[in-house]
C-alpha cells in the first residue's frame, strides 16, 4: 500500500498549472496532510510546456526530488500528448486526467500503451460555462482532487469555497463561478469513475493508502 500520494501535473505557462498544484497543496494541508506542491524550475513562457509536482501524505514528507513515477498524471493542455511523454513513469494501478472534449478511449490512443484508467474533461467548456473565459486549471483541480481521493468531496469543496471568499471577497460573482466550475467538473469525473466500477468503497481505500506504509 502507498504511504504517499503523488501527481505530476502537465500544462503550458499561463494555464494555471502550477496554480493547480499550488492550491491542491494548501487544499490537502488544511484538512491536516502533510504536502509538497512546486514547479520544474525553469523557462515559463507564455505557451511553453511546463511540469508540477503534488505529494499528498499523512506522515512527515522526506523526499524533495522531481516525480518521476507518479500515482496520477494530470494534462492540463491536450496538445502535449503529441510532444511530451506525459505518462513516463505512471503507474498502472493509478490514472491520468486529461483536458480535452474527446473521449477516454479516444485519448488513450495517443497514450504510448498505458494501460491505466483515463480520464477526460472538456476543462475549457466548463470554464466557459461558469466562469465566461477559459481558466482550465480550476476544473482540472476539482477532477484530481474526485480522481485521487487523498480528501472527501465535502472536505474539497468546503476549503475551495473559503480560499475563493478570502481571494475574491469583493467579488462574490467570480466566488459562485470558481464553485460552479468545481462541481461540475467534479460531478462528471464522479459519474465517469461509476462507471468504470470505482466504488465510493475504492475511493476510501485510496485515502487509507496514505495512513500506511509500504
Amino acid at each position: 500500500m502507498k504511504k504517499t500520494v503523488e501527481i505530476r501535473w502537465h500544462g503550458r505557462g499561463g494555464q494555471g498549472a502550477k496554480t493547480a498544484a499550488l492550491l491542491l497543496a494548501d487544499v490537502a494541508f488544511k484538512t491536516g496532510r502533510c504536502v509538497q506542491g512546486f514547479p520544474e524550475y525553469g523557462p515559463e513562457r507564455m505557451g511553453a510546456p511546463i511540469t508540477a509536482f503534488n505529494r499528498i501524505s499523512e506522515d512527515q514528507i522526506r523526499v524533495h526530488s522531481n516525480i518521476y513515477d507518479p500515482d496520477y498524471v494530470v494534462v492540463v493542455d491536450e496538445t502535449l500528448l503529441h510532444s511530451v511523454h506525459v505518462t513516463d513513469g505512471l503507474k498502472e494501478d493509478g490514472a491520468i486526467i486529461v483536458n480535452t472534449p474527446r473521449s477516454p478511449k479516444e485519448v488513450r490512443s495517443l497514450l504510448r500503451g498505458y494501460q491505466g484508467r483515463v480520464f477526460t474533461v472538456d476543462a475549457r467548456r466548463i470554464s466557459e460555462e461558469t466562469l465566461g473565459r477559459n481558466f482550465p486549471n480550476t476544473p482540472m483541480l476539482a477532477a484530481t482532487a474526485a480522481v485521487c481521493g487523498v480528501m472527501n468531496r465535502k472536505e474539497f469543496l468546503g476549503e475551495m469555497e473559503s480560499s475563493f471568499a478570502h481571494k475574491f471577497a469583493k467579488k462574490p460573482e467570480v466566488i459562485k463561478g470558481n464553485m460552479a466550475a468545481l462541481e461540475m467538473a467534479y460531478d462528471q469525473v464522479e459519474k465517469d469513475m461509476a462507471k468504470t466500477n470505482v466504488s465510493p468503497v475504492d475511493q476510501k481505500a485510496t485515502a487509507k493508502q496514505m495512513k500506511q506504509s509500504a
